[in-house]
């Protein structure tokens, strides 16, 4: 049998069901949900706001869930669902409260969240080390990837072997380079056992342990995979950061409500920040490269200061041929004087498509250095479009949610009437969201609607009327309404991209003005308390200057 870890509620379980149910009714898109009391679990609460939901449909390849704030001393039974938007800031997605820390729990947690994001598995998730979880995480997400946070195994090796680390304090530092300076699986096969043998724990059944779980938390096993993390170097040693400052060892129920609002707000305005700075001004080029000029066009601010910084490392680390086959080039690329550490890319002219040792691109979606010198090598002027990744583009919130990824995201329930209702609820929020932030936009998002509901209207008439005939055989009625259907869809088809393409143009565009006005009176706002602050202070002095 599980264990079960319980945690009060108290009398502010009330109040924040009582803020859900009022969202909710505001607005139908906020998503929420409270367990039943089977299995000794009642009371665990989960919910999503409409922007949520969205941000999901737009980056909910990667995700985290950080249950840190129920550890280290914190009283608070709270978790996220967070991840990184087009600008490399967190987003959030969901919360929950985990009252009772049951496998049940868990498992009704990620069923619960796959519910609210019209059943579309992410990519990745990130978690802390938790064996509750990783049962949950394997039985109800079978098709992503689960890493265990660095960080949380650090912090629980530190506990359990609090003797190795007072009388070997050199203990420590090893144990960490040896997890995250491992750049190949060779190294860290090479090191674990040479460490365990320095410090006499060859025998250790934690270490046994963790080292048998390596392919969920050691760095070195997880680059194949997408996480959603601008940069390598971070080690997945901390989780995302989106409460932190909001909720901590102080928090009540009753004031989580006030305090996830405070973080909301202050994460969208800095994404607010993020757009201006984006749409606004000019980033600086450091080549007179087209492919500089072309991502420089294509990429948010923070994703182009780090392509630049890969693209100007290119000149420091040629691109040496090692093997030729025809189609397929072999080289080796290495920075100068540093010929002990080299990459090997594999280069394919037919396809225009590039592969790297270092797998840079495949965990983060960033192009690396090694690939972009063979591209400079090759005379590549532009980049391919398959390592442009949408997500990381100033037009990642432009359209639906399939992208890059779209083949890595089965969906949960096959393809259901339930699936079929959540995903046009799913692109219904996104569609009011955009259709609310101008009366412009709302007029025309209104005549939208009403030519889609006569073409809607029109097939559901013309399918009924034919399932009506009596004057053909079953089998010959089927063949019947699939081709008329055929050539119904084909005609729709190209007025509704065509229609599609043009109103997400003048959607984009009028959004894109939306948020720079937003950003501009945000500044106005703040330039006015600043000027207020100043004559306080003025005003102030001149009191001071007439009393003496």
């Amino acid at each position: 049998m599980s264990s079960i870890r319980q945690h009060p509620l108290g009398g502010g379980g009330h109040q924040l069901l009582d803020y859900l149910k009022r969202m909710q009714a505001e607005n139908p898109a906020f998503f929420y949900a409270v367990q039943n009391d089977n299995d000794h679990s009642a009371g665990n609460i989960f919910w999503a706001d409409a922007t949520s939901r969205v941000n999901y449909s737009n980056f909910g390849d990667a995700i985290i869930l950080d249950t840190t704030y129920k550890t280290n001393r914190y009283r608070m039974p709270f978790a996220s669902f967070t991840g990184f938007n087009h600008h490399g800031l967190p987003v959030l997605f969901g919360c929950a409260l985990i009252l009772n820390e049951a496998e049940s729990s868990y498992i009704w947690l990620f069923r619960t969240f796959l519910q609210a994001m019209s059943g579309h598995y992410p990519v990745s998730i990130t978690t802390d080390f938790d064996p509750l979880i990783q049962v949950a995480v394997a039985q109800v997400l079978p098709p992503t990837r689960h890493r265990v946070s660095t960080g949380s195994i650090f912090r629980e090796t530190r506990e359990r072997l609090a003797h190795l680390w007072l009388s070997n304090p050199d203990f420590e530092t090893d144990f960490r380079k040896c997890v995250n300076e491992s750049e190949t699986i060779d190294e860290f096969e090479s090191y674990w056992p040479s460490l365990l043998e320095k410090y006499c724990v060859m025998d250790n059944e934690w270490l046994q342990s963790m080292y048998n779980a390596r392919h969920h938390w050691v760095p070195v096993y997880l680059q194949d995979t997408f996480f959603g993390e601008i940069s390598m170097m971070d080690k997945n040693e901390c989780l995302n950061a989106f409460f932190d400052g909001y909720v901590n060892a102080s928090t009540t129920i009753q004031l989580l409500v006030r305090q996830y609002e405070k973080a909301v707000l202050t994460w969208h305005e800095r994404e607010l920040k993020a757009d201006y700075d984006t749409i606004n001004t000019n980033p600086l080029l450091k080549t007179p490269s087209p492919m500089e000029k072309q991502a420089a066009s294509l990429y948010t601010r923070k994703i182009f200061l780090k392509f630049q910084d890969e693209f100007i490392e290119t000149m420091a680390n040629p691109a040496t041929k090692i093997e030729d086959s025809g189609t397929i080039t072999t080289y080796r690329v290495a920075k100068f004087g540093e010929k002990t550490k080299s990459q090997i890319v594999t280069f394919n002219s037919f396809e225009m498509k590039a592969s790297c040792s270092c797998l840079m691109f495949e965990y983060s979606g960033t192009i690396c250095r090694h690939i972009l010198s063979v591209f400079r090598a090759k005379n590549v002027l532009r980049l391919p479009s398959q390592y442009v990744l949408k997500r990381w583009t100033r037009n990642a919130k432009a359209g639906g949610f399939s992208d890059e990824h779209a083949s890595e995201f089965p969906s949960s329930s096959g393809d259901s009437v339930t699936v079929r209702y959540n995903n046009l609820r799913q692109e219904a929020i996104r569609y009011v969201e955009e259709g609310a932030k101008s009366i412009q936009i709302y007029h025309v998002a209104m005549k939208a609607l009403n030519e889609a509901v006569k073409k809607v209207a029109a097939v559901k008439s013309q399918s009924i009327g034919t399932a009506g005939g009596d004057t053909v055989s079953n089998g010959e009625r089927d063949e019947l309404i699939a081709a008329e259907e055929d050539v119904h869809s084909y005609q729709s088809a190209e007025e509704k991209q065509k229609k599609i393409r043009e109103l997400t143009a003048e959607l984009e565009t009028t959004n894109q003005r939306c948020e720079v006005y937003r950003a501009n009176l945000l500044a106005v706002l703040r330039d006015m308390e600043e000027q207020k602050m100043n004559l306080s202070v003025k005003v102030q002095n001149a009191r001071l200057s007439l009393k003496e």
